[in-house]
């Protein structure tokens, strides 16, 4: 009798963050013109639930009408809604001067932590905190 084949396992091929928004609009608006994300797509009538991505990074937008946080405590706690991560030192730096010019807000500039990566954290218009992490040297 002669013995099946193993199986391949499932490979994970991306991961989603999801990040509450009160206006979908809005947001959409501040990842693309902003961060450079692009809109993949638009759900609902009226729409509710949508989803941006740049590359490889895919964020899931969706609105909510009512608080979702207790309204600092997102600030307080540091409370990440996405970590996304860039390969180089240099792209690290190069993304955040771009989002600098563009006008974004920085919940933590561009600085090296106590194990060596190189980190910044962008404030969205409803308070997510997404944290954007590459190596300190290449």
């Amino acid at each position: 009798m002669t013995q099946a084949a193993p199986s391949p396992q499932p490979i994970l091929t991306s991961v989603a963050a999801h990040l509450y928004v009160r206006d979908l609009k809005a947001s959409t608006d501040f990842f693309t013109s902003r961060l450079g994300f692009n809109i993949d797509f638009i759900y609902g009538d009226p729409p509710f639930y949508g989803q941006v991505s740049r590359d490889h990074a895919l964020l899931a937008l969706r609105s909510m009408d009512e608080s979702f946080f207790d309204e600092d405590i997102r600030r307080r706690e540091e409370l990440l809604a996405a970590s996304i991560t860039v390969a180089t030192a240099n792209e690290i730096k190069n993304l955040f001067l771009s989002y600098q010019a563009s006008g974004v807000s920085f919940a933590q500039p561009l600085k090296t932590e106590p194990w060596g990566a190189r980190t910044f954290i962008v404030s969205d218009p409803d308070d997510n905190l997404i944290l954007f992490a590459g190596p300190d040297a290449d």
